[in-house]
């Protein structure tokens, strides 16, 4: 006696929200590259190691446009034409890519090759340390002078007088997530992504600040405008009319 077995072909069955969680995984495929090495993530690390410069100044040019655009959105700082892209935002752009790259390619490659192939503890403390005392004043140095010309100085006494206002505030920011991020970097990351990474962390520090800034700026402008009571100082209730600066 013979037994004769059918082949069935068996489907799965659609799962629930299959299309969806198709669109997610090729979307994470593409940003990362999944398996292959054809993602977004994977380009743009391999542009960082072929062209470290010119990636970094792109990269840190459209952070810092991005920057500010999302911090007058926050602060609800709409220009007097109606909309959240201001006259800063190409200005930001121009700092991020042509100074801030530049100086942080220059400053970080400076502080590698120092440490270059020292990897003990005692080693990357110094690191930390040589970072926080020399490496971050220069750049906050370099940040706030950029910041008060964008604003409107121009002479250098109203730069210097901006750098002696904001230097303490913005140093101790620095102190107290810069050492979490180096030692981050130290631990997770390759030395060529370095730049970016602290371009993302400069980038959401100065977000915040950014939009607490402008918050303060438009409270200030609405008391000017309003008074203490609420009117305006000509006695008219008119609407307060932002500025684009």
């Amino acid at each position: 006696m013979s037994v004769k077995f059918q082949q069935e072909t068996v489907k799965d069955a659609p799962t629930k929200g299959g299309r969806k969680e198709r669109f997610a995984h090729d979307l994470g495929e593409r940003l990362t590259g999944g398996e292959t090495t054809q993602g977004y993530l994977a380009a743009y690390i391999k542009q960082l190691q072929d062209n470290p410069l010119r990636t970094r100044m792109l990269t840190s040019g459209g952070l810092a446009a991005l920057q500010e655009v999302l911090a007058s959105w926050i602060a609800k700082d709409v220009s007097k034409h109606g909309h959240y892209i201001n006259s800063r935002v190409p200005k930001m752009a121009v700092y991020g890519a042509f100074i801030s790259a530049p100086l942080g390619h220059f400053l970080i490659n400076i502080l590698q090759r120092m440490f270059s192939g020292r990897t003990s503890l005692r080693a990357k403390i110094l690191q930390i340390l040589v970072s926080n005392l020399i490496i971050a004043p220069i750049q906050n140095t370099v940040y706030l002078a950029s910041m008060a010309v964008i604003a409107g100085a121009r002479t250098f006494h109203q730069i210097r007088a901006t750098i002696r206002a904001g230097f303490m505030p913005v140093m101790k920011v620095s102190w107290i997530t810069s050492p979490l991020a180096l030692a981050f970097a130290q631990q997770f990351l390759p030395e060529y992504t370095w730049v970016p990474f602290f371009n993302i962390i400069a980038f959401i520090i100065g977000t915040w600040i950014n939009s607490q800034t402008k918050k303060k700026r438009l409270q200030a402008l609405r008391r000017k405008h309003y008074g203490d009571d609420g009117r305006s100082a000509s006695g008219r209730g008119t609407e307060y009319t932002r500025r684009d600066y």
